[in-house]
């Protein structure tokens, strides 16, 4: 059975309390164990009343936290503190009675700080260090002295040799009891540290399972945001050439005059160059499932980067303008992990500001330098009607409809973004349109390829 040190709910908390009513049964009996020996076997004399009332008195309580344990009322972590502090006093008390700080046995005042600091947060256990160090520094001056045990003081010349050998004996009697009760407290202790570490290292193992099978959770669930975002990339790229093949055959089915061969093997060569590019992009997409990292993740300049996504977006939109603004402080001689979903998710953005954007006017792509070191910033700013402020929250952050059409395809764009470390902004421009502000990790190591 694995003990539960963080008593973050209520079954936790219960088993943690659960886990001191044993504790203290086996101190009881411990205690009892060795009163008896004391007394009946080794003849030393203790306060006998008064330790056995003191034994009761735990006994007492540990019945009452097990009738506590039977109550569906929560266990708090003030609770278990508490119960805590009424195992310091009673070892206190018990100390008191055997000698105080001279007690071999007052290592034991580390039981329940170590406790203290498996199940409680770390407050308490400083709470419980304050109070078994006051406790155990007043038992040094207050404590029941025990005559029978105790070293002799240095006797006269004259006293009687039998007096002196009798002492002799106390003396004899005081060390083996002292030896014993260390021997005995590095066994204890030896023992409850081992106890410990083998629990909280079994804790610990089912920690780390824990974090392997998420890590592996989120390692499906980035293949699945990569071909979701390829799929919505494909969606994009098919979307010209069957509008393309749409208007073609609206053509054809209202042309009433005679075509003639030429411009019919004409339309049939645009319509068979549409079909290829339809077909490019679903086998971009079945290609890449299940292994893009492996396939396309490669550290590449910046620059030579940024150039081929353009180019793969102007073949998309052969007409669209597109002003950049680069700015020379920007690392543009950066590295970047070029990747395919990555380069699909920019050039989603890129068609989404195309399609609310004038062709003639075009739309704005900016490089900037980031206030953080080894990141660059991309502004893709359109002129068109913005973002409506219901959506602006949103938009990006989860799938939603949109009469734009940018609810599902923006979203899965900026979770690839943010998969790969970086992070997006949508806004609108004071002077109309949306902006896109997107900051992207780079290799600060300089490349010596030169930049266009």
């Amino acid at each position: 059975m694995l003990i539960n040190f963080v008593p973050k709910t209520e079954i936790s908390a219960k088993e943690n309390l659960q886990w001191l009513f044993i504790l203290r049964n086996l101190m009881i009996g411990g205690e009892s164990l060795f009163l008896l020996i004391s007394i009946d076997v080794l003849n030393i004399q203790l306060h006998e009343s008064a330790l056995w009332l003191t034994i009761l008195a735990i006994a007492s309580f540990n019945l009452y936290t097990w009738m506590r344990l039977k109550t569906d009322i929560p266990v708090t972590e003030m609770e278990i503190f508490s119960q805590l502090v009424v195992d310091v006093l009673a070892i206190a008390a018990l100390l008191y009675l055997t000698g105080g700080a001279t007690n071999p046995f007052t290592w034991i005042f580390l039981l329940p700080v170590i406790l203290t600091a498996i199940i409680l947060p770390h407050a308490y256990t400083w709470y419980m260090v304050i109070l078994t160090t006051t406790l155990y520094t007043a038992l040094i001056p207050y404590h029941a002295t025990l005559i029978e045990i105790e070293p002799h003081l240095m006797l006269s010349e004259s006293a009687d040799f039998m007096h002196s050998m009798q002492h002799n004996v106390q003396d004899t009697e005081f060390l083996n009891f002292h030896i014993f009760g260390m021997w005995f407290g590095f066994v204890c202790s030896a023992g409850l540290v081992a106890f410990f570490s083998v629990e909280l290292s079994k804790t610990i193992k089912a920690g780390e399972r824990t974090i392997a099978d998420a890590r592996e959770k989120s390692i499906q669930d980035s293949s699945l945001i990569s071909l979701a975002s390829l799929a919505a990339s494909a969606a994009h790229d098919m979307g010209t050439p069957l509008g393309t093949m749409a208007i073609i055959v609206h053509e054809l089915k209202d042309e009433k005059r005679p075509i003639s061969t030429k411009e019919m093997q004409e339309k049939m060569q645009i319509m068979q160059d549409q079909i290829r590019r339809c077909k490019q992009a679903l086998s971009v997409m079945s290609s890449s499932a299940g292994e893009i990292r492996a396939d396309s993740g490669h550290l590449t300049v910046f620059t030579s980067y940024l150039d081929d996504v353009i180019n793969q977006w102007r073949n998309q939109q052969p007409g669209m303008k597109i002003n950049f603004i680069i700015n020379p402080l920007a690392p543009l001689n950066s590295l970047i992990l070029a990747e395919k979903t990555l380069t699909h998710a920019l050039i989603n953005i890129l068609n989404n500001a195309a399609q609310v954007t004038l062709q003639k006017k075009g739309f704005d792509f900016s490089v900037t330098p980031c206030s953080i070191e080894n990141f660059i910033g991309i502004q893709i700013r359109d002129y068109g009607p913005g973002i409506p402020k219901k959506l602006l929250q949103k938009l990006g952050n989860e799938p939603i409809k949109s009469d734009a059409g940018l609810g599902v395809g923006l979203f899965l764009s900026c979770s690839t973004i943010r998969r790969m470390g970086g992070s997006v902004e949508v806004t609108n421009a004071p002077t109309g349109g949306a902006c896109i502000n997107i900051i992207l990790p780079v290799d600060s190591q300089p490349s010596d390829v030169p930049h266009a």
